[in-house]
């Protein structure tokens, strides 16, 4: 199966399963916590065929791999032991700023319920449509059968965040569970609907709903998760296994119906209420905002933050003003990616954004994102102003949302409220930002990917040829770099040299296709469509260009002889830094290979190592 060799690499190219601290996933990608991040081969992970991008944020090691991410994560799960019940992660916690560990765990919470929600909050639309139409009366058992269907997750949201929230705190998930389904008890609830007066030994109890709530049970399972620890490190082993669930279930429900249960749904209807305050000061702008900034929020994974917001206002008030306002930054990036389509030459460019594109009207913008508009910068730019737009339509017409679920084609239903003006309104925004970000991304131009341009030029098809070293010194192969990514050839064929001047010049005439701000390497193609990309010392770019003089600049015409970079060979050395230099042929065929001439070369003589 390709996902089992693809999960194979995915794990080892992380450092191995000893390093993976947690795996979760969602839509896209695969959401790795490691131990330590210095042993994931980043450059390996992104050269894998099936891996879009790679991306660090939030604590998290995410790879992006689109719609393939559910075999992916079961071809891990039968290969590792990630998928089991996991591990204490208090370490893991401690570790980064206070945000960066509120992203994950908010993300490790509720991935893994948002393919439910989607369903379930489609399922929601649907029955709204059915309704308005007259197709369905609630009264109905066939009606009162899909609503229960529709609305059980929401209603019982508690007990399912107690699984994922035990699975992240490292806490006992039955008896989170347990805990969870105290909280929606018919006779807890009873007694908040009837107003009796509650106390738990003498103390007053101020009981509330909690049934679709989402802040109690996150921080009833986090304080429970030590409560659990320090119980079973000072009870014996032969009793701990029941005393301690004992210990924690009559601390846990009192201390939540007493503590935080009324701090958890008290500051949800803050938020919930702020939002709306916000929103109705000016709902253009409110919504413009929004839209424009969602996929720059979802590029750092940021968006995990505002995700719990959604769930609250839906639980709290049953419905949501603020999701409506990121569809139309979803479908601005399908119509950005169309709008590559149409605009490109280029058959894989085109139909890469064919298919990204499609896959974002479905919600899943990652691949549209990394794959097509992120990489080539004006179809990004022309969605955010697009989805601005939309995001404004969305907020005059004052659309909401009634249930949880990734904005897309299919799951448009769930943007069904009581008012249809308001949902006419949503339909509005996001095809006026899908249209228009389709149209300026052909009015705007882009460059056609130069990753996918490299393939359509054909190389010289010459048996052989040979090219000067761009560095004078001594020729050796890639194995003896210590850096094994090039040693590898992971980034393709090629050679070293161990320089014996800081100056490296142009083997070829062609044009320069890469420079960098640390100066320390460059790329670039022949006149025949040869890719070479010339790296100077290794982790030299730690230096940020200190020791290193850049003599040309992007796209600048170049002839054999012309100097490139200059270096300092003394300066490099003494601060620690090896000063070996690949030099890699990164579109070189298969059927090609280099072959090198061991012997001591001057750049002015123009003599091997030579590719055959």
């Amino acid at each position: 199966m390709k996902y089992d060799q693809l999960a194979k690499e995915i794990i080892e190219s992380v450092g191995g399963e000893q390093n993976v601290s947690s795996l979760v996933h969602c839509a896209t990608r695969l959401r790795f916590v490691l131990k330590d991040k210095v042993k994931a081969d980043k450059l390996k992970l992104e050269k894998l065929e099936g891996v879009i991008a790679v991306k660090e944020s939030g604590g998290q090691f995410q790879v992006v791999v689109g719609n393939t991410v559910p075999e992916l994560y079961q071809a891990i799960g039968k290969q590792t032991k990630l998928m089991e019940e996991s591990t204490d992660t208090s370490e893991i916690n401690e570790k980064g700023n206070i945000f960066g560990r509120a992203i994950d765990i908010i993300s490790s919470i509720f991935t893994p319920l948002l393919g439910v929600m989607a369903g379930a909050g489609i399922l929601k639309g649907l029955l709204a449509i059915a309704t308005n139409a007259g197709w369905l009366i609630p009264t109905e058992t066939t009606y009162i059968i899909l609503n229960a269907t529709a609305d059980s997750l929401f209603y019982f949201l508690p007990i399912l965040l107690a699984v994922t929230s035990a699975r992240k705190f490292g806490a006992n998930q039955f008896v989170a569970m347990t805990v969870a389904g105290a909280l929606i008890y018919p006779t807890i609830i009873q007694l908040k609907t009837d107003a009796v007066a509650t106390t738990f030994f003498g103390i007053p109890v101020t009981m509330m709903s909690y049934t679709s709530t989402v802040i109690p049970i996150i921080l009833a399972v986090w304080v429970m998760s030590y409560v659990e620890k320090f119980f079973n490190r000072h009870i014996h082993e032969s009793v701990k296994n029941f005393v301690t669930p004992l210990i924690a279930l009559i601390t846990i429900v009192p201390l939540t119906l007493i503590v935080f249960g009324p701090i958890g749904v008290t500051s949800g209807d803050l938020i919930a209420a702020f939002i709306l305050k916000v929103l109705a000061f000016n709902p253009i702008l409110a919504g413009a905002f929004i839209a424009g900034v969602w996929q720059v929020l979802v590029i750092f994974g940021i968006h995990w933050g505002v995700v719990p917001i959604f769930i609250n206002n839906i639980a709290t008030k049953g419905y949501d003003y603020i999701k409506p306002a990121t569809a139309p930054a979803i479908f601005a990036q399908a119509g950005a990616s169309f709008g590559v389509m149409l605009r490109s030459k280029n058959k894989k460019l085109k139909t890469l954004a064919g298919s990204t594109g499609i896959t974002a009207l479905f919600g899943i913008t990652e691949p549209a994102v990394y794959g097509v508009t992120l990489r080539l910068k004006r179809p990004f730019i022309a969605a955010v102003i697009s989805a601005a737009v939309g995001g404004g339509i969305v907020g005059h017409f004052g659309s909401v949302a009634v249930a949880s679920g990734p904005p897309g084609l299919l799951t448009l239903p769930v943007f069904i409220g009581d008012s249809m003006t308001a949902f006419y309104g949503l339909l509005i925004g996001v095809g006026v930002s899908f249209l228009l970000s389709m149209v300026l991304t052909y009015i705007l131009g882009f460059e056609d990917d130069p990753i996918e341009k490299e393939a359509e030029i054909n190389v010289r098809p010459s048996t052989e040829m040979t090219i000067p070293s761009p560095v004078s010194g001594q020729i050796v192969s890639l194995e003896k770099v210590s850096d094994s990514v090039f040693a590898s050839g992971a980034m393709g064929q090629g050679f070293a040299v161990v320089p014996t001047e800081g100056k490296v010049v142009a083997p070829v005439s062609g044009q320069v296709t890469a420079i960098f701000a640390s100066k320390h390497a460059i790329g670039i193609r022949s006149e025949d469509g040869m890719e070479i990309l010339i790296h100077v010392g290794i982790d030299t770019v730690r230096l940020d260009g200190t020791h290193f003089e850049l003599h040309v600049t992007q796209d600048q015409k170049i002839e054999p002889g012309d100097v490139l970079i200059t270096f300092d060979m003394e300066s490099i050395q003494s601060e620690g830094y090896d000063i070996i230099t690949p030099v890699i042929f990164t579109n070189l065929s298969e059927e090609r290979q280099i072959t090198i001439d061991q012997d001591q070369i001057s750049v002015s003589k123009y003599n091997k190592p030579a590719f055959a």
